[in-house]
């Protein structure tokens, strides 16, 4: 049976490919994950302090970078490795009932590198975890893992079925959830108040769907200058959670 405000089916694409120190050593200390395979240049993998299970191949820069997109800064390592295990938003709640840590909901950002930028200014500002719909969201990818800087090892990613659903479990957890435009007056600043903060972020240019509005409690906006018309959304997240943790 799928458990309450969860993804029933594992993503069965093939296993992603890690590239670059910083993912590739977060994926080797994070107890959660299970790499299958490494390669790398004598060099890197002799920096490394790695279990004796892991398989390592040794490679040249060049059989490397065929390895990885084109021009992708694979710094002589790349691993493979299992997707990690599902996250339970349900679960996250109940860990956190004493806690003021922010969520992050995305709203179909379907793009890797911001998904991973957003985790990234996740971890830097200590948030309980983010949530995407299932459907409308990337896989776990080198790209994505390159961008979030070994944060995709630290951040709880909770993928959900209804992400409108997925709200209603966050607000019944107490939590005030904000959702962030730029159609409304209301500020950021003045959305703020004591209660648990989940701030709700759509994809840059659609941003949120009219369903997920009416599933947060207020509508707010950043206050940028006339000349922009919007910042991208890993942006919109970093400075967000800044002004949550600053008050």
């Amino acid at each position: 049976m799928a458990r309450k405000g969860h993804h029933p089916t594992k993503n069965n694409a093939q296993r992603p490919r890690f590239w670059g120190r910083h993912a590739v050593l977060a994926a080797l200390a994070n107890p959660d994950r299970v790499v299958r395979k490494l390669w790398g240049t004598r060099e890197a993998v002799g920096a490394l302090d790695l279990p004796p299970v892991i398989p390592i191949t040794y490679a040249d820069v060049a059989d490397l970078g065929k390895m990885v997109p084109r021009d992708a800064p694979h710094q002589g390592l790349v691993i493979e490795v299992e997707p990690l295990d599902d996250v339970f938003l349900g679960d996250v709640l109940d860990a956190a009932r004493d806690s003021a840590r922010p969520i992050l909901v995305l709203d179909q950002v379907t793009d890797p590198h911001n998904v991973g930028a957003v985790l990234r200014s996740a971890a830097a500002f200590d948030a309980l975890c983010i949530v995407t719909q299932d459907r409308h969201a990337p896989p776990e990818s080198g790209a994505l893992a390159r961008s979030a800087s070994g944060a995709l090892e630290l951040v709880p990613w909770v993928r959900v079925v209804n992400l409108s659903r997925a709200l209603g479990e966050i607000g019944d957890a107490d939590y005030w959830r904000i959702g962030l435009t730029g159609a409304t007056e209301t500020t950021l600043q003045s959305a703020l108040g004591a209660n648990k903060v989940a701030l709700v972020l759509g994809a840059e240019g659609e941003g949120m769907r009219h369903n997920t509005q009416q599933h947060c409690d207020v509508l707010a906006r950043l206050p940028i200058s006339p000349k922009v018309e919007s910042l991208n959304v890993s942006n919109a997240a970093a400075i967000a959670l800044y002004a949550v943790a600053v008050g």
